[in-house]
């Protein structure tokens, strides 16, 4: 039993020696209390001799580990100076000033980093003490401001764990009820099971005032109860007093003393350092088991992760090339794993990314793009208008020319080079993206990291240029042959006959029954200040918008019809939120009570971009932009003169819907196809570069081994996990 404390001794300079910041708590005795409490003369009664450190202020700045060891010669050791013996104890004590210095510097500044003292005597008990400093409220001097703050967090990473058991240094001439000791130890030991009160200055209480209360326990009540020691006065310790005969004047105090003279065998310093010595005998013995299973567990926890490190050598080339080729590996299965969206590891679970956002851009965010390129009605039928009387020249007309249809299908074709262009700077992004975040896992070498990115990236890039070049290509293409003779289009004849079918091509398509297209949450912006920003579920039919209170779609708010009405981006103000858009009625109507228009928004740029594409589906199309401008009122009345010929109208409407029919082919053939050359010029080519070219472009540079340098902050990394390793083991094997 005598040789537990030993052992905790050997497991505190092992971690303590091998630097590790260990978060397996051993057993030991905390000493806590406010400065001038008598913590010093406690613990240079126990060992019979002055060493510590004294002076004004704050004199104790940094955790001093003293661990009393009985044995045949008195002489001191610290764990900094392994193998220096201080026979002499004035020596320890100037050792300790300096060591303190050392780390904190002179102005008085704290510091976590612990002194390990050993000091062996015939005359001590094994006890293991952690003298801490002495709480503070002010600053003196050049001392922090937060020097209060500062030592009471110190304290308090020591006393809140539960192996630590709590030795609260409270003078007797002052009331407890304010004792800093012991509500500290209060905030971390609510239950009183791990504090030891003890009591100073008994002998300068006022005449007529004693502890006998506090000792029996019957004012602030502790577990493991009070001990009341007499310590020298700083007038004896000036004087030299020995401890010896201070500790004979103490033994004398309480036999003496009328209220203490019964309990005079339970007080003392002799009495105290019996009982610490059992105590924490007792305490290592009951938490020892627990300790010995949190070791193993971290052990074994550790043993995966320094498997790769035990016979690692930084500089050994064997080592490097097999390390590469490994980061390389990974890159590749994680690469492939973020596009095409094989198995469940490490899956973002919070917005779309890789092959699942790629796939969103081309099905949702493309084909709205499309869309919203349309030319404004007003405009197109002017355009045609102009087309077929610049043709007709300074004869009249008395057929449709069908070299108007080619004029405007041309200008309209052309209009596609834009979305699809942007539609393939999107993907860039994304693989750029996934690029980054594939190879995040290769920050233990940041070189390696850097060239890996940088050629991927540069590949990506030609293949953009690769891929954009085709898509020019396909809409040349288009341009190059109008294709009348296509299965849909409507052709010439049908055009003219069956102008109202044809002013129907195009829209709401397939719309049999009001299914329902979209549901999800969104908010409404324009309601008023109360119900500003706050969230409905709305229910998106081919027909009507639907909204409720919450998802279970029980309290309906209100339903709108989507006929005739629009959309268009809203920028987003500081009272709102998200990312914003309106739905509006073109001819100025209410669409919503006595709103002109219904402000919608999401919490994401996807969440806005799948909702709009969602309106689109519904027939719900947006704005249209023309480069030209807003039509003035003067022009539309000239427009209108111009436009009473019957005969015009009726080629315009024709060529109209020859227009709206041959584009929905070559719209419906380029969502198809621009996908596809994305796909196959960029997105399959660059997985397949990565699986088959990356590592030899990587050896071509020729400075493999500078790349694979490891970073300071790894090689840190690897070194604390060793310690650690060792430490462990090290423990266990105590």
């Amino acid at each position: 039993m005598e040789q537990l404390i030993p052992i905790m001794n050997r497991m505190q300079d092992v971690f303590t020696q091998l630097g590790v910041s260990n978060n397996i708590d051993l057993p030991q005795i905390a000493v806590v209390g406010g400065q001038s409490a008598g913590k010093s003369s406690v613990l240079e009664n126990f060992v019979g001799k002055d060493f510590l450190p004294r002076g004004s202020g704050i004199v104790t700045r940094r955790p001093l580990i003293l661990q009393l060891i009985n044995g045949p010669t008195e002489y001191g050791e610290f764990l900094h100076c392994k193998g220096q013996k201080f026979m002499d104890f004035l020596s320890i004590m100037k050792e300790i000033e300096d060591e303190t210095d050392r780390v904190t510097g002179a102005n008085k500044g704290i510091s976590n980093l612990p002194i390990n003292l050993r000091v062996y005597s015939p005359h001590v008990l094994n006890i293991t003490l952690i003298d801490l400093p002495g709480l503070t409220k002010l600053a003196v001097g050049d001392q922090p401001t937060d020097i209060g703050d500062q030592i009471k967090d110190m304290i308090m990473t020591y006393i809140c764990r539960e192996t630590c058991l709590i030795l609260a240094v409270t003078p007797a001439n002052t009331d407890l009820a304010t004792s800093d000791a012991l509500q500290m130890a209060r905030e971390a030991d609510p239950e009183g099971h791990r504090t030891i009160g003890v009591l100073t200055k008994l002998d300068l209480m006022d005449e007529g005032t004693d502890a006998k209360d506090i000792m029996e326990n019957k004012v602030i009540p502790l577990r493991r109860g009070y001990v009341a020691v007499v310590n020298r006065s700083q007038k004896d310790i000036v004087g030299k007093k020995d401890i010896k005969m201070a500790n004979a004047a103490e033994r004398k105090f309480f036999l003496s003393h009328p209220s203490y003279r019964h309990m005079a065998d339970r007080c003392g310093t002799v009495f105290l350092q019996k009982q610490l010595n059992q105590q924490l005998t007792n305490h290592i013995r009951e938490t020892l088991p627990s300790l010995r299973d949190k070791l193993q567990r971290q052990m074994l926890g550790l043993e995966k992760e320094v498997a790769q490190y035990k016979h690692f050598q930084p500089n050994d080339p064997s080592i490097k090339t097999k390390a590469m080729l490994q980061m390389i590996q990974h890159l590749q299965q994680d690469f492939e794993r973020a596009i095409e969206g094989s198995g469940a590891d490490g899956v973002n679970t919070m917005e779309l990314s890789g092959g699942a956002k790629i796939n969103r851009l081309f099905h949702e965010r493309f084909p709205y793009e499309i869309v919203k390129m349309e030319i404004d009605e007003k405009v197109l039928r002017k355009e045609i208008a102009f087309a077929i009387r610049n043709i007709h020249g300074i004869r009249v007309g008395l057929f449709t020319p069908d070299m108007a249809f080619e004029a405007i299908v041309k200008t309209q074709i052309g209009r596609l080079r834009e979305p699809s262009l942007k539609c393939i700077d999107l993907v860039v992004q994304e693989l750029t993206n996934v690029v980054r975040a594939v190879t995040e896992k290769m920050q233990r070498y940041p070189r390696l990291r850097e060239e890996a990115e940088r050629i991927i990236t540069t590949y990506i890039r030609e293949k953009e240029q690769a891929c954009k070049e085709q898509v020019m290509l396909l809409v040349d293409f288009q341009l190059a042959y109008m294709n009348t003779n296509h299965e849909d289009f409507i052709g010439f004849a049908n055009a003219s006959s069956d102008s109202q079918n044809a002013e129907n091509t195009g829209k709401k398509l397939g719309k049999v029954t009001n299914q329902v297209i979209r549901k999800g949450y969104m908010a409404i912006n324009n309601l008023g200040i109360t119900a500003r920003n706050k969230n409905y579920w709305f229910v998106l039919s081919s027909e009507s918008l639907s909204w409720y209170k919450d998802g279970e779609e029980k309290e309906k708010k209100f339903m709108l019809p989507l006929e005739q009405l629009k959309l268009r981006d809203l920028e987003s103000s500081f009272m709102s939120r998200g990312h914003m858009f309106a739905i509006y009625n073109p001819e100025g109507r209410n669409v919503f009570k006595d709103f002109k228009t219904l402000d919608l928004s999401c919490e994401t740029q996807d969440d806005m971009d799948s909702w709009k594409a969602s309106f689109l589906r519904a027939g719900v199309y947006p704005e249209k932009q023309t480069s030209e401008g807003t039509v003035g009122e003067g022009e539309e009345e000239g427009e209108r003169r111009e436009s009473v010929d019957p005969q015009l109208e009726r080629q315009v409407e024709t060529i109209r819907n020859l227009v709206d029919s041959y584009m929905k082919i070559v719209t419906t053939s380029c969502k198809d196809q621009v996908p596809k050359i994305i796909m196959f010029l960029m997105v399959n080519d660059a997985k397949a570069f990565i699986n088959g070219e990356l590592l030899a472009a990587l050896y071509s540079t020729g400075d493999t081994q500078n790349m694979m340098e490891e970073s300071a902050d790894e090689a840190l990394k690897r070194e604390e996990m060793l310690r650690m390793y060792h430490a462990c083991k090290e423990a266990l094997n105590i």
